[in-house]
């Protein structure tokens, strides 16, 4: 049986091999003292994936300032300390319920139509150079195993076997 995430009108249906839930709810208990966390954790055989998610194209959005003041503020790299943040609250809130076994991916989707590879690619090097990815020299092993910026195209490129669709709200 498959499990459907869904944030706002984005929506994914997991293989029956991966396991997904809504991580970003009243269930986490990490709002109290203040820590953030990222939308979706999915887990895969040999991975888990820590899912953010930016809907700018959402139907019915009569936001358009909001919408412009955000792509600028992620262009000029306003937003990459709160992405950031929202990975190491939710990795230190996995790891203290030992829920850290396997290598972690951080995907942020900013669902945008005019967001171009190269803006993807900017910030993705970005969050790679303020997140610890990779094995650092005196480490063991990896906090993150990488870092990714995606929007809907990218992530159906790269996640053909969980496409992102838009759904109605």
């Amino acid at each position: 049986m498959s499990t459907t995430l869904q944030e706002g009108e984005l929506q994914i249906d997991l293989p029956s091999s991966a396991r997904g839930r809504k991580f970003d709810d009243q269930t986490h208990g990490l709002s109290h003292c203040g820590l953030k966390a990222v939308d979706w954790i999915i887990e895969l055989q040999d991975r888990t994936y820590f899912v953010e998610l930016k809907d700018l194209d959402a139907a019915g959005a009569s936001r358009h300032r909001q919408r412009s003041e955000y792509l600028e503020d992620l262009e000029t790299g306003g937003k990459d300390h709160a992405l950031a943040r929202k990975f190491r609250d939710t990795f230190i809130y996995q790891w203290a319920s030992e829920q850290v076994g396997k290598p972690i991916i951080y995907l942020v989707v900013i669902a945008c139509h005019t967001l171009d590879r190269t803006m993807l690619l900017n910030r993705t090097e970005a969050l790679r150079r303020i997140l610890p990815s990779g094995v650092q020299p005196v480490w063991k092993q990896a906090i993150a195993e990488d870092v990714l910026v995606l929007n809907e195209r990218t992530w159906n490129e790269q996640f053909r076997n969980f496409p992102m669709e838009r759904v109605s709200a």
